[in-house]
């Protein structure tokens, strides 16, 4: 995949670099049976995406306009279905492939009616059927269901339209045979002058890309979010596009390309994979079978490279950012501070946490990538989440290689935490992928949270000297005076415990809490399945241990030194002791406690709230 440029998404980029490898290409010849098309400069050559949320990528000359040309037939045919139901129009036009031309004189007599709709016989019985008292309701109902599907008002070519109905022969041919079979009912001039209007509808690639997108949507336009078909008519209309859409080559492109999708002479060729996306694609050099040479190359090339062929490709797009928050609203399990709570209150919006789930391929990994390139303007460091994520195919991968190299370029880090959520392989992939790239991965999102934070604090705050444990510096004990502070001074036990000890038990006799001064704890608790679950982590000027002192129970939970610690111990009997000499030492101790379980209960139901 093409270079980052900083800022670009990398589909983007994708498309730009096939462009460029495929402008060069030569052979075919523009189509001059109709004396405007024969105009076309050979050298045009446009590419268009669109995701089913209406994102759209464009490169080349994508802002050209052109004629629709047979492109418009699976349109159409969609608006007879609406209009008519299925079981109507199979009377009318069959849902057989020829293995003919596209112009050709050749009807199935059998049932008295055309092949199919995506031929010419097929086209014009469809547009026979199109409703309206007069030709001209008629015209203007066909331009607005066009206009439905690219959402947008579509207007006539004028000059292709008359150059097509002073040479359309062949055509001509055509519905005066089906007149004489009684396969149409109009005046078979009335039925061409509305087909060539609808062939010779002006669209851009980008428009071809919302209607394509808007049959993979089920449907609905992604820009408007109107309901242009119903789900039925979608299944039909791109099942006769897998099976016709490209004439004669029907065959080998379902093989190759895999991907339901319909061609015209003026070189249009439109691509759809069903619930994620469209591929639209205007070069006007066509082969012998009618089809763009270009068209059909970069289709190819793109459904190989993304691994999008109809049958490896069975899945919707869902969301799979699951949920999005900062390190502001949803704070690392590690009990700090005041001060430092207040630097994370602001300086945590430079910590993203995005929680991604389902299954990563082209189209979820395309609209996760949009947003996460979003997301990197406003932030420092990423953390992703992997816990819920299912599968991730070569596509999603190829877009993470160059999102991760954007975000460097950016000066943004990039965690993984907990890869092993899915499968064996999706964990082996993604950890192949943080080693190329040298990604830190963590197996606790709270660990990267915590990790994150520290950095910021760092930077923001004074550096704290734990060298000079003084108690004043402790909101445990702010509001005493100097004497009350060396009394406590004169009782606290000062202990240290190596990183890895356990300085309480789970289940032990509560008889000491503790004030910590450097380093830091974890608080683990069990799960029940034999694993326990790291539910906190202190550092200096905090306290712990104090539960069960109150209470007068057991330890509720395992406290281990993450590092090497020295804290400081209070018994139940020194509390005693004090509250005999100086009644309000304890008072404003328990006080200092209350404040400080209240700051940590708003803080749990901050992150509660961002859980829901």
């Amino acid at each position: 995949m093409a270079n980052y440029k900083t800022g670009a998404s990398p589909f983007q980029d994708y498309l730009t670099e096939i462009h460029a490898e495929l402008r060069g290409m030569t052979g075919g010849a523009v189509a001059d049976y109709i004396p405007e098309l024969a105009k076309a400069a050979p050298e045009s050559f446009a590419i268009s995406f669109s995701t089913i949320d209406g994102q759209v990528y464009s490169v080349g000359d994508s802002g050209s306009a052109f004629s629709i040309q047979s492109v418009s037939k699976p349109f159409a045919y969609g608006g007879a279905l609406m209009r008519l139901g299925e079981a109507a129009l199979l009377r009318a036009v069959g849902v057989e492939p020829t293995g003919e031309a596209f112009n050709s004189i050749v009807l199935d007599e059998r049932n008295n009616r055309p092949f199919n709709p995506m031929v010419n016989a097929g086209a014009i019985a469809v547009a026979a059927l199109q409703d309206g008292a007069t030709p001209a309701a008629r015209i203007a109902a066909m331009q607005a269901l066009f206009s439905d599907f690219a959402g947008r008002a579509l207007g006539i070519d004028e000059a292709v339209y008359r150059s097509e109905a002073e040479t359309g022969h062949r055509n001509r041919a055509i519905a005066y045979l089906m007149l004489n079979s009684g396969m149409i009912a109009r005046d078979p001039e009335e039925v061409l002058d509305l087909y060539f209007r609808q062939c010779a509808l002006l669209v851009t690639t980008e428009d071809l890309a919302v209607m394509g997108a808007t049959l993979a949507n089920n449907g609905v336009n992604p820009r408007t979010g109107k309901r242009v078909l119903g789900s039925a008519e979608v299944r039909d209309v791109l099942t006769l596009m897998m099976s016709c859409g490209m004439y004669d080559y029907a065959g080998e492109w379902s093989y190759d390309v895999g991907l339901p999708a319909k061609s015209g002479v003026s070189g249009a060729v439109l691509a759809v994979l069903p619930g994620q996306l469209s591929i639209a694609i205007w070069s006007p050099p066509l082969d012998p079978i009618g089809n763009s040479v270009r068209g059909v190359a970069a289709c190819s090339r793109i459904s190989r490279d993304f691994g999008l062929h109809l049958f490896m490709n069975a899945a919707t797009v869902e969301d799979v950012i699951r949920r999005e928050t900062r390190a502001s609203r949803q704070p690392s399990l590690r009990i700090r501070n005041p001060r430092e709570r207040d630097l994370l209150a602001q300086e945590g919006e430079k910590i993203a946490l995005v929680e991604l789930q389902g299954a990563l391929y082209f189209a979820s990994a395309e609209r996760m990538i949009r947003r996460l390139g979003r997301l990197i303007a406003e932030v420092r460091y990423l953390v992703l989440d992997f816990r819920r994520l299912n599968s991730i195919d070569g596509a999603a991968l190829r877009f993470f290689d160059d999102f991760l190299t954007r975000s460097r370029a950016a000066g943004v880090e990039i965690a993984f935490a907990e890869i092993g959520g899915g499968t064996a392989d999706t964990a082996g992939l993604i950890s192949g992928l943080a080693r190329d790239r040298g990604v830190r991965v963590f197996g606790a999102v709270d660990t990267a949270l915590e990790t994150y934070e520290d950095m910021v604090l760092d930077l923001a705050r004074e550096p704290y000297d734990h060298t000079n444990f003084a108690l004043d510096t402790i909101r445990l004990f702010q509001g005493l005076e100097p004497a009350q502070l060396r009394r406590i001074e004169q009782l606290i036990q000062p202990m240290q415990f190596e990183a890895g000890a356990h300085i309480l038990r789970t289940g032990e006799d509560g008889r000491m809490f503790f004030v910590l001064a450097r380093g830091s704890v974890s608080v683990m608790v069990e799960t029940g399945q034999d694993e326990r679950l790291r539910v906190g982590c202190i550092g200096p000027g905090q306290f712990f241990g104090e539960m069960a002192v109150l209470e007068g129970g057991p330890r509720s939970a395992d406290v281990i030194a993450d590092e090497r610690v020295v804290c400081y111990g209070l018994t139940v009997a020194h509390l005693d002791d004090l509250a005999a000499e100086d009644p309000h030492i304890l008072s404003t101790i328990f006080a200092n406690m209350a404040r400080e379980f209240a700051s940590r209960i708003r803080a749990g139901n901050r992150v509660i709230s961002q859980l829901q």
